[in-house]
């Protein structure tokens, strides 16, 4: 029995080893999940709960301390740190989404420390970030995305081959969508305020002795704040189809 348990013992450590590469590498990317508001030691906490949870999901009969071990675990990194970045995307998309719009109505100038991914950036992207983070979260996407982690150690379990050429592809193909979105995410609100600009021209044609950047300052950044409360609205929708796609790409790149 001692001579079984031993013989064991290399299995059920490349199946935590093969779980943790694959969740440590999503936890570093993924949004909410690498979060630096989220203190070290819940984050690490998280890994290792994920790991004893999916590691009965991951087993592999290849030795972890041989050559095709460190290759098996820098695949597993590499499939969740691409699922993640996926995903980082998005959100990334939305936040840029939100310095076009801080630009548009003169809010460039109101920066602050990024809590989330630290450096700085404008107050009003932190504000987008902040709200598309709590619709992640109602709509169980930290669920969703754990469900899609284990799904995928069926579908692409270690030992076998990780992402190909055409999944990373696939991926900087993606990278597209962090300007395309961030364009939806800011066009009803950017054309809002470029009637408003449009507006400011012809009255500059019609009095050049007007102080505009005194008197049209204020009105930009008031009428500013008005479009950006009427365009939150298609933020939800906007958000939701960024998000469909992303799903789309990281279930074809787990085959799950």
């Amino acid at each position: 029995m001692t001579a079984l348990d031993l013989a064991q013992l290399p299995v059920w450590l490349g199946s935590l080893l093969w779980a943790m590469g694959r969740i440590g590498g999503l936890c570093l990317v993924a949004p909410v999940f690498s979060s630096m508001v989220i203190p070290l030691r819940v984050r690490a906490a998280v890994v290792m709960v994920l790991t004893m949870v999916l590691a009965p999901l991951a087993p592999a009969t290849i030795d972890p301390l041989s050559a095709d071990g460190v290759a098996t675990m820098a695949g597993q990194i590499l499939i969740g740190a691409a699922v993640g970045f996926v995903l980082r995307l998005v959100f990334e998309a939305v936040s840029f989404g939100g310095q076009l719009v801080a630009q548009s109505m003169s809010l460039g100038f109101a920066e602050s420390i990024n809590p989330h991914g630290g450096g700085s950036s404008t107050v009003l992207s932190q504000f987008y970030l902040a709200l598309v983070t709590l619709l992640f979260l109602a709509m169980d996407g930290h669920l969703r995305l754990i469900a899609l982690l284990a799904d995928s150690f069926r579908s692409l379990p270690p030992g076998t081959s990780a992402i190909n050429l055409n999944g990373l592809q696939a991926v900087v193909g993606f990278g597209a969508q962090l300007f395309a979105g961030a364009v939806r995410v800011a066009l009803p609100a950017m054309t809002s305020l470029l009637v408003v600009n449009i507006g400011f021209a012809a009255i500059s044609r019609a009095a050049p002795s007007m102080n505009l950047f005194a008197v049209g300052f204020p009105i930009t950044v008031s009428l500013g704040f008005i479009a950006l409360w009427l365009a939150l609205r298609s933020l939800p929708g906007a958000f939701d189809a960024l998000q469909n796609q992303a799903w789309t790409l990281m279930r074809d790149l787990t085959g799950s």
